[in-house]
């Protein structure tokens, strides 16, 4: 009876997405090692799925001892303790130049200790954010890792093969050093959050504002995906909006899930981080507020009835108003998580590229967008100094700030709550005013801490001023 062959890759974490992506690496023709915890789980996995071939160890050991020498190890096992705990059983059993791949969504400051921490070992670490849930992950995720960039010459045939495809090519590449990997997937989380929330209340506006049936929203959103809308979130809310209750086939089944949202705390660290970094982000600050201001459904319900609000009709609204002011959102969320990606990029030393990141997330990703690609081409030339100053993008928003202007208004007067596409034009409107309201604020500062401030006439001169009092 002859030997199995050595296994060229192994993945350690074998729940929903660590057992898709390791069927996705069995599926390009990889001998593909398992272990999980659950033993048993795993192997009972692997029986469902005979085609894969999964070789199921039952213990790390076992793993590694049928893995290819420099041996690939990619973990996909929650974030925090659970991946200090790998590594720990890992170290002793690693070998010169082993690669071990964290595939989860570590926080960026995780991954940074972990990175040092190899630097004095033998083997090599790399951060990789993994995008496209199960089915991505079975089929071809965006993926973006970060750290070692030997270990990523070595990662980069066998990930390539297993990813997202474009038109521009696989949804893979070097994110950049250390941490930048999980820099990046972080802020396409915190655009998720942003996307979604938008999305969310352009449903809101369609159906309450306009008296739209879920079904017919649904069919609102499928023709948006037709055109510059197009994307995965919106492609999805035409499927959810069309999709009947099974207990009650008259009525969609959106309407019969709770409204409390649940987040993993990327969104969290991703404005967290934006403040540490003084980089504005307010389109996904909102959409982290709304997730935790849904959580508290019972005070919802008590200051509803304490206040008894009316919402009134948006009968001067039309649906192509509130695209507009979608799609016009939608670039205020990515301009700020870009301009982001190269704040970091300056303070941490990441050398991330802002063309190959938009590439990436060009297929496979929960945020892939039709105008990414747009995004891409504003970055492989001389980049603007913000994405929502490249002509193009100053041409459709241009376009679009009527519309903008009038759903924001039209829904806040009606007591439509829009947080994510207020927070945007109020964004947009405070960079495109050239003197603003800060003057005023200098000067409080310097009234009540003698902080000083700098004069137009003379911006190079600190002043501070005896205030007077006129009482």
């Amino acid at each position: 009876m002859n030997e199995r062959k050595l296994n060229d890759v192994a993945v350690i974490g074998l729940g929903v997405m660590g057992s898709s992506l390791a069927r996705n690496f069995a599926s390009r023709g990889f001998s593909v090692g398992g272990f999980d915890l659950d033993v048993e789980g795993a192997r009972a996995m692997a029986a469902k799925y005979p085609e894969a071939k999964l070789d199921i160890a039952s213990s790390a050991e076992e793993l590694l001892g049928r893995l290819e020498r420099p041996r690939r190890i990619v973990l996909l096992v929650n974030a925090g303790r659970a991946v200090d705990a790998v590594l720990d059983s890992l170290d002793p059993l690693l070998e010169q130049d082993d690669i071990v791949v964290d595939g989860g969504n570590s926080l960026f400051r995780d991954t940074d200790r972990r990175d040092a921490r190899a630097q004095e070992r033998p083997w090599r670490f790399v951060g990789m954010g993994v995008s496209g849930g199960a089915e991505g992950a079975l089929l071809g995720p965006a993926m973006m890792p970060g750290g070692d960039a030997e270990a990523w010459e070595r990662l980069k045939p066998v990930l390539e093969s297993i990813a997202a495809r474009s038109d521009s090519g696989p949804c893979v590449g070097y994110c950049g050093r250390a941490s930048a990997g999980h820099f990046v997937k972080m802020v396409h989380n915190g655009i998720e959050y942003g996307d979604m929330q938008l999305v969310a209340e352009a449903s809101v506006l369609l159906r309450r504002g306009l008296g739209k049936s879920a079904a017919e929203v649904g069919e609102i959103f499928a023709a948006w995906n037709e055109g510059e809308l197009e994307s995965f979130l919106v492609e999805i809310t035409a499927n959810i909006l069309r999709t009947p209750d099974p207990k009650q086939a008259s009525a969609p089944l959106v309407d019969a899930i709770l409204d409390k949202a649940g987040q993993k705390g990327t969104g969290r660290w991703t404005v967290l981080t934006a403040i540490e970094l003084g980089v504005p982000v307010p389109t996904i600050a909102a959409a982290v507020d709304a997730r935790a201001l849904s959580s508290f459904k019972a005070l919802r319900v008590e200051a509803e009835a304490a206040y008894a609000p009316s919402q009134g009709e948006l009968a001067d609204l039309s649906v192509d108003d509130i695209g507009r002011a979608l799609y016009a959102s939608k670039i205020a969320s990515y301009t700020q998580g870009f301009q982001l990606l190269e704040a970091a990029s300056a303070e941490f030393d990441f050398g991330t590229d802002l063309g190959e990141v938009a590439r990436i997330w060009t297929a496979g990703c929960i945020i892939r967008a039709r105008f990414l690609d747009r995004i891409r081409e504003v970055y492989a030339g001389d980049s603007p100094a913000l994405l929502a100053l490249a002509p193009s993008f100053v041409t459709d928003l241009g376009a679009r700030v009527p519309a903008w202007r009038k759903v924001v208004s039209r829904a806040t007067s009606a007591g439509f709550a829009v947080p994510g596409f207020a927070a945007s034009l109020s964004w947009f409107d405070t960079l495109t005013t050239a003197h603003g309201s800060a003057n005023l604020i200098q000067a409080q500062r310097d009234y009540f801490g003698s902080h000083t401030y700098r004069r137009l006439d003379d911006p190079d001169t600190v002043v501070h001023t005896d205030w007077p009092r006129f009482d």
